[in-house]
C-alpha cells in the first residue's frame, strides 16, 4: 500500500530548527528578499551564502526526532515515499529512504552556470570562490522565491497515485506544495497532522490536532498497525 506524506517545517521545528520566518516576515532578523530569491543572490551573494551557511550549521546539530522516526519505521508496512518541504536532511538521518526535497537541499550546492551540475557540501560552509568544474561561483541549490519547483512533477505524481496521503507539520499555505492535496483521488483518505488544524476542502479528511511527533504516534497505533 502506498502512503505519501507531505512534510513541513513543524517537524524539524521539533527537532529545535527554527522555522526562520517570525510575525514580521523576517528570517532571522534578514528580510525574505535579501536572502532567499534570486535577486537577493545577484545583490549580495556573500549574505546569501553565510546565511545558509548558518542554516546548515545548526541543522548538522540537531537530531531527528520521534516524528521522523516513525515515518522511517512505516516503511516495514508500507511504501512510503515522504514529500518534504524542509532542507535538512533529517527524514535520511532518521532512515527513511525515499525523500523528495521539493524545495532543495542545504547539504547540496549547484553550479551557477549549469544548474545540472550539483554537489554535495562536506562540513557546514560553502564560501565565495567556491566553484564547478565550468569555474562558476556555487550557490545553495535550493529553490528561493520566484524558482521554479522542479521536483513538482514527481510530487505530483506521487499524490496522484498513492492509497494513503498525509499531511504533517504544514499549514497548507504554501504553494505550489500546498496543492498536492487537490491531486489526491477522492476515494483516497488523507490524514492532517498539524496543530494548526489546516481545512482541507475534500472528502475523507481526518484532522488530528496535534505536533508531527504525537499525531504521527497516534495514528500509527489506529491506522498504521
Amino acid at each position: 500500500m502506498r502512503l505519501t506524506v507531505l512534510t513541513g517545517a513543524g517537524i524539524s521545528a521539533e527537532s529545535g530548527i527554527p522555522t526562520f520566518r517570525d510575525a514580521g516576515g523576517l528570517w532571522e532578523g534578514h528580510r525574505v528578499e535579501d536572502v532567499a530569491t534570486p535577486e537577493g543572490w545577484h545583490r549580495n551573494p556573500a549574505l546569501v551564502l553565510e546565511f545558509y551557511n548558518q542554516r546548515r550549521k545548526k541543522a548538522r546539530e540537531v537530531r531527528p526526532n520521534r516524528g521522523h522516526e516513525i515515518l522511517a519505521e512505516l516503511e516495514s508496512r508500507f511504501e512510503v515515499t515522504v514529500i518534504t518541504q524542509n532542507v535538512d536532511n533529517l527524514h535520511e538521518r532518521a532512515g527513511s529512504t525515499h525523500v523528495v526535497h521539493l524545495h532543495g537541499s542545504l547539504f547540496e550546492s549547484r553550479s551557477t552556470a549549469d544548474p545540472s551540475l550539483v554537489y554535495p557540501i562536506e562540513g557546514w560552509k560553502l564560501d565565495l570562490g567556491d566553484r564547478c568544474e565550468k569555474g562558476s561561483q556555487l550557490r545553495p541549490n535550493i529553490v528561493w522565491f520566484g524558482e521554479m519547483v522542479p521536483m513538482m512533477d514527481v510530487a505530483a505524481n506521487l499524490a496522484g497515485s498513492c492509497d494513503i496521503f498525509m499531511v504533517v507539520g504544514t499549514s497548507l499555505v504554501v504553494y505550489p506544495a500546498a496543492g498536492l492535496v487537490d491531486m489526491v483521488r477522492p476515494e483516497v483518505p488523507v490524514f492532517v497532522i498539524d496543530p494548526s488544524v489546516p481545512r482541507v476542502r475534500r472528502p475523507n479528511v481526518t484532522y488530528i490536532a496535534e505536533k508531527g511527533s504525537v499525531g504521527l504516534e497516534q495514528w500509527r497505533l489506529k491506522w498504521g498497525a
